[in-house]
């Protein structure tokens, strides 16, 4: 611990509003999770993505234990993460609607036995589903990598705080 400790704020109750409040301040990239349903292309919002391995590579996400997508990408057994790219903020929006048709008017290919690949996504990741399991609220899925690719001129759309944002002048890595 750095300093004294009597001035750290120590929370005993974690309740959610406080919990989302700092969750809030990582900045994340948004995705859209995307698969074949039984009646064509599903898909929705998922700002809960992460690498979990570059050896094998496999990708992480979580999903809403409430989300009527899920069961459809999960009879699919595979899925696509399209990382969106900043001028994307509309397509976020209309996959994170309940309902509808959320391919109306959006540009997407699909290979065959693939899921659909958003057009100007940042990146995209064919995935297999390997695992699922509880976590609350949610579902945290496990998925092998299949294939991708990248757009590296395209910069991804962020969510800080309950907002969308994009990158600003880029800083180099580290050393």
């Amino acid at each position: 611990m750095h300093g004294d400790s009597t001035s750290i704020a120590v929370q005993d109750h974690v309740t959610t509003d406080s919990f989302r409040s700092a969750v809030g301040s990582f900045c994340t990239g948004l995705t859209v999770i995307s698969a074949m349903g039984p009646k064509g292309p599903v898909g929705f919002t998922c700002q809960a993505f992460s690498s979990l391995s570059l050896d094998p590579p496999r990708v992480l996400v979580s999903i809403g234990r409430t989300s009527t997508t899920w069961p459809h990408i999960k009879a699919a057994g595979r899925f696509c993460v399209n990382v969106l790219a900043a001028d994307q903020m509309a397509l976020s929006r209309c996959f994170a609607r309940p309902g509808g048709d959320k391919y109306a008017g959006v540009g997407w290919s699909c290979p065959p036995g693939g899921s659909p690949r958003l057009d100007g996504a940042c990146s995209w990741f064919e995935c297999a589903i390997e695992a699922e399991f509880d976590a609350g609220d949610h579902f945290v899925v496990t998925a092998r990598v299949l294939a991708l690719d990248t757009d590296e001129d395209r910069k991804p759309l962020l969510y800080h705080r309950g907002r969308y944002a994009s990158l600003g002048e880029s800083m180099p890595g580290p050393a």
